[in-house]
C-alpha cells in the first residue's frame, strides 16, 4: 500500500505535517478530514510499476470474489465483544488475539490479523482500523479516534454497538416497507410481458376469422402486441442497456445526489426513507456529541454515513454555517430538512446545554414514527396497488372481450 506525505492545520490552526499509509490521495484526505485536520498537501512517497499494480488488482479482485463477507452482524458482535473485553482490563492486543482466533468468519481473521500486526508497529487503534474503509467506516474510526483520546474506548465500544444495532434495524425496516410495492410492481410488469406475448396474439388470431371491424382499444392492444413479439430481442438489450446505464449513472456524483433527492419524493415510501434518513442522522449525532467531538466534526463525520448525499448536502451547509459563528438552530432552519417541532428540541437543547440528550429523543421520535409508517403501508398502499390492478383489468377486459361480446351479439341478430 502506497504511503503519502500531508501537511494540514488542525482545529486550532497550526500547521501538522505526517505520514499516512492508505490506498489513494483522497483517501487520506478523508481520514485526515475524520480526525479534524485540514488537508492542504498531500503527495505520495513511493510508486509501483505498472505491472505490480495490475497483479495487485487481480489479485484483490479474486480473492473477494471467493473471500467470506464480512457482515454488519460482525461488525456488531466485535463491539459488543471489545467493549467487554477492554472493560474487563484487557490489553487491547490481547483482546484483538482472542477474537480473532474465536471468530469464525475467516476474512474477518484476516483484517484482525492485520490490526494486530499495525498496532504491534506502534500505530494507534483507529489508524490501525482506518487501512480497511470497507470493514470500519469513517463514522467507526473517528469515534474510535475520540475513544482513544478521551480514555473511553469501552465505553465508544458499546455505544457503537447499539448505533450499529439500530442502523442495522433501521435499513431492515425500510427493506420491510419497499419489498411489498416492489414485488408488486414486478409482478404486475410480468403479467403485462406475458399477456402481451402469449394471451393477445391467439384473440388476434381468433379476431381475424371473423373478418370484421375491431373496437380501437383492440386495434391499439393488437398493435402493441406484435410489437413485443417483433421486436422483443430488442426491447430486451434496451432493458438491459438501460439498467447498466441507470446503475453506472447512480454511481456519479451527480447521479447518486439527484437520486437520493427524489426518492425522499416519492409517494408513501419517500417519507418513510426521509425519515428513517433523519433518525439516522440525529441517533449519529447525539453519540458522537455525546462522547466528546468538537460539533463541527460531529457534522462533518455525520454527513458521510447518513447515507443520503442530498440530506448530507445540507448537513455540510450546517457545517459551514457553524464554521463562520452561526447558531446551530439557525444553521438548522435553513438547512430545510427539519420540522418545527425538532428544530425547538434543538434550540432548547443549545440553550439548556443538554443538545446530546435531545437529539436522542428527537431520533426515538423518527423511529418511532417509521414504525408506525412500515405497519400501516400496507393499508396505504393498497389503494393505489387496487386502481392500477383495475385499471389493467378494464383496459384487457374492453381490448380482449368487447370484440367478443360484440360478435357474439351480431351473430345472434
Amino acid at each position: 500500500m502506497p504511503m503519502f506525505i500531508y501537511r494540514g492545520r488542525d482545529a486550532n490552526g497550526e500547521l501538522v505535517k505526517g505520514k499516512m499509509e492508505s490506498v489513494s490521495s483522497n483517501a487520506v484526505a478523508d481520514q485526515l478530514v475524520s480526525i479534524g485536520i485540514a488537508p492542504i498537501e498531500i503527495s505520495a512517497t513511493e510508486t509501483y510499476s505498472a505491472n505490480n499494480k495490475i497483479g495487485d488488482v487481480q489479485g484483490v479482485a479474486w480473492q473477494q470474489i471467493f473471500a467470506e463477507k464480512i457482515e454488519h452482524k460482525d461488525l456488531l458482535l466485535f463491539s459488543r465483544q471489545m467493549h467487554t473485553l477492554i472493560k474487563s482490563g484487557v490489553p487491547i492486543l490481547q483482546a484483538l488475539d482472542g477474537l480473532q482466533s474465536s471468530t469464525p468468519n475467516k476474512s474477518l481473521k484476516v483484517v484482525l490479523k492485520g490490526i494486530r500486526k499495525k498496532l504491534g508497529a506502534g500505530s494507534e487503534l483507529y489508524v490501525s482500523l482506518s487501512h480497511y474503509p470497507k470493514v470500519f467506516s469513517r463514522f467507526y474510526v473517528s469515534m474510535i479516534h475520540v475513544g482513544e483520546m478521551t480514555g473511553t474506548l469501552d465505553l465508544v465500544f458499546l455505544r457503537l454497538y447499539y448505533y450499529l444495532e439500530f442502523e442495522g434495524e433501521m435499513r431492515q425496516r425500510i427493506k420491510s416497507a419497499l419489498r411489498y410495492p416492489f414485488f408488486v410492481i414486478i409482478a404486475m410488469a410480468v403479467a403485462v410481458v406475458v399477456i402481451n406475448i402469449f394471451v393477445i396474439p391467439a384473440f388476434a388470431q381468433v379476431y381475424e376469422g371473423f373478418n370484421a371491424e375491431l373496437p380501437p382499444m383492440t386495434k391499439i392492444l393488437i398493435g402493441f402486441s406484435n410489437f413485443m413479439v417483433e421486436s422483443w430481442p430488442v426491447l430486451l438489450g434496451a432493458t438491459l442497456l438501460a439498467a447498466v446505464g441507470i446503475r453506472q449513472w447512480l454511481l456519479t456524483d451527480r447521479g447518486a445526489y439527484l437520486w437520493d433527492k427524489y426518492k425522499l419524493r416519492i409517494p408513501i415510501a419517500g417519507k418513510i426513507i426521509f425519515k428513517a434518513t433523519l433518525a439516522r442522522f440525529t441517533r449519529g449525532f447525539a453519540l458522537t456529541f455525546k462522547s466528546g467531538m468538537p460539533i463541527v466534526q460531529c457534522l462533518t463525520v455525520v454527513a458521510q454515513v447518513v447515507d443520503n448525499n442530498y440530506i448530507g448536502e445540507r448537513i455540510d451547509q450546517m457545517r459551514g454555517g457553524i464554521e463562520r459563528g452561526e447558531s446551530i438552530i439557525k444553521t438548522a432552519s435553513s438547512s430545510g430538512i427539519f420540522t418545527s417541532v425538532v428544530l425547538q428540541m434543538i434550540a432548547v437543547g443549545e440553550e439548556t446545554g443538554e443538545l446530546d440528550n435531545l437529539l436522542e429523543e428527537v431520533a426515538v421520535m423518527y423511529e418511532r414514527e417509521v414504525e408506525y409508517e412500515i405497519r400501516t403501508l400496507s393499508q396505504q398502499i393498497e389503494p393505489i396497488l387496487v386502481v392500477g390492478l383495475g385499471a389493467m383489468v378494464l383496459v384487457l377486459a374492453l381490448g380482449v372481450f368487447l370484440p367478443i361480446w360484440e360478435l357474439g351479439t351480431a351473430a345472434a341478430q
